[in-house]
C-alpha cells in the first residue's frame, strides 16, 4: 500500500513514498533538479518495497541548497536510515545513477547492490554534452530552433524555472528510442533550475578532476551498469562506468534513455540478480 513519508535531513525535510512489499529497493530519480519521476517505473519493481522520495530543490522536499553531491548523499542516506529495514539495493536513473553510485561509496554498509540505469558517465564531462547535442539533432528542424531560442534564453539573465521545464518538455521525446511514439512527458513534471545548475557543477567539479572515478575503484558493492542501446546517452558512458566499478554491463538492444519503455521487464530481470 502506498504510504507517504518525511524524514528530517541535516539542512531540512526529505519527503518520499514507500509502497509494495519485498527486500528494500531505494529509487533515485533523475535531472538534478527534476520532480521524481521513478513511479514510471510501474511493475519493474514488483516484488520490492519501493522507496522513492524527491530530491532537493522541489517540494515535498526542501527547496533550499546546498545543492552539492555531498548533500544529496545526505538526504539520501537520511532516508535509507528512517525507511529501510537493512541494507538496500539503490537504482538510480541517468543523473541518479551517478548519485546512486555516490551513496554506496559515502557508506557501503546500507547498499548490498547498485542498479544505474542509462547513467551520466563517470570520467572527463560525463558524457553531457554528447547527450545534449544528440538531444538536439534528434528534434524535427521547427522544434530544433525553438530549442536554440530557449538555450540562449536559458544562457541570460532570464533564465528561470518555468523556461528550463519548457526546454525539457520539448526535448522529451529525444530520450526515446522512437521519437516519433514517445510517451508524453508526467503532466507534474516540474523543474528547480537552481537546483540542476547547482548540482551538475559539483557534480562535474569531481568527475572532470577524476576524483569520483578513482574512488569507484574501489567501490565493494555490486554494481549493474544498464544502456540503452538507442539512447541519447552514449553507450561508452556505461562501459566506462561498469569497467571502473567492476560492474555487470548489461546494453538493452531497443532501449532508449528510458530503457524500460521500449523493453518491458529490462530493469525487473536485473533487479532479480538481488534478490
Amino acid at each position: 500500500m502506498l504510504s507517504t513519508f518525511a524524514v528530517d535531513g541535516s539542512t531540512g525535510p526529505v519527503g518520499g513514498w514507500a509502497d509494495g512489499e519485498g527486500p528494500d529497493l531505494l529509487l533515485v530519480h533523475g535531472g538534478p533538479g527534476l520532480s521524481d519521476y521513478m513511479s514510471l517505473l510501474g511493475g519493474e519493481t514488483a516484488g520490492w518495497r519501493s522507496i522513492g522520495y524527491q530530491q532537493r530543490g522541489l517540494a515535498p522536499s526542501t527547496i533550499e541548497p546546498p545543492f552539492t553531491v555531498e548533500q544529496h548523499v545526505a538526504d539520501a542516506l537520511a532516508v535509507l536510515s528512517a525507511q529501510a529495514a537493512g541494507p538496500a539495493v539503490v537504482l538510480g536513473h541517468s543523473w541518479g545513477g551517478h548519485l546512486a553510485l555516490q551513496i554506496a561509496l559515502a557508506d557501503p554498509r546500507r547498499v548490498r547492490g547498485v542498479v544505474v540505469v542509462d547513467g551520466l558517465g563517470s570520467v572527463h564531462d560525463g558524457g553531457a554534452p554528447r547527450l545534449g547535442a544528440e538531444l538536439r539533432r534528434r528534434l524535427p528542424a521547427d522544434k530544433a530552433a525553438a530549442c536554440a531560442q530557449l538555450d540562449e534564453r536559458l544562457a541570460s539573465e532570464e533564465a528561470n524555472d518555468d523556461l528550463a521545464l519548457e526546454s525539457l518538455r520539448l526535448v522529451w521525446p529525444s530520450y526515446f528510442a522512437d521519437p516519433t511514439t514517445a510517451p508524453a512527458p508526467p503532466p507534474d513534471l516540474a523543474m528547480s533550475r537552481a537546483c540542476a545548475v547547482g548540482t551538475t557543477m559539483s557534480a562535474m567539479n569531481e568527475i572532470a578532476e577524476g576524483g569520483f572515478s578513482e574512488r569507484l575503484k574501489g567501490l565493494g558493492v555490486p554494481v549493474i551498469v544498464m544502456v540503452g542501446a538507442r539512447s541519447p546517452m552514449p553507450v561508452d558512458v556505461g562501459e566506462t562506468t561498469a569497467g571502473l566499478c567492476g560492474g555487470d554491463l548489461r546494453v538493452v538492444k531497443r532501449g532508449g534513455h528510458l530503457p524500460w519503455h521500449e523493453e518491458p521487464g529490462c530493469v525487473a530481470e536485473a533487479l532479480s540478480a538481488f534478490f
